[in-house]
């Protein structure tokens, strides 16, 4: 199984979407959503979330995303955040806590490989995952 995902905010915070293909052997779908107010971290790591809780069964998935937040949180920090008390080396609350707790269940049930893709620089699916993000922000009437 292969993911793309993309967050993405109309204001910082404002109105905000995500959107995410996923592809199988036997095709390929696309989901996206939105949100009223929101930030563009959350709507990343909702992309990836709803990505992951959209495959009904465990299964190794290769995540591509243009988010050095979600890569990092997932590659680097959660571990010590979950260690810590979801608390940052400085000894602060994680920001997003919430969607880190959802985005590490949702990881768990698979067998995630991470990567890390340059938005805006012509991959095709990186692109439609933008625009399905898009599509979530247009979807709120706005």
């Amino acid at each position: 199984m292969t993911i793309y995902c993309d967050g993405a905010c109309s204001g910082n915070p404002g109105p905000g979407g995500w959107g995410a293909i996923l592809i199988h052997a036997k095709g390929e779908r696309e989901i996206f959503g939105g949100e009223a107010l929101t930030t563009n971290n959350r709507m990343e790591l909702t992309a990836a979330i709803e990505a992951l809780n959209a495959i009904s069964r465990s299964c190794a998935v290769d995540v591509y995303t243009d988010s050095r937040y979600v890569m990092d949180g997932m590659q680097k920090w959660l571990a010590g955040w979950k260690r810590n008390g979801w608390r940052t080396a400085d000894k602060k609350p994680v920001k997003n806590d919430d969607l880190w707790v959802k985005l590490d269940e949702a990881a768990y049930r698979h067998q995630v490989r991470w990567h890390w893709v340059r938005g805006h620089s012509g991959d095709p699916l990186n692109e439609r995952a933008d625009a399905l993000a898009r599509q979530g922000i247009a979807s709120l009437g706005r």
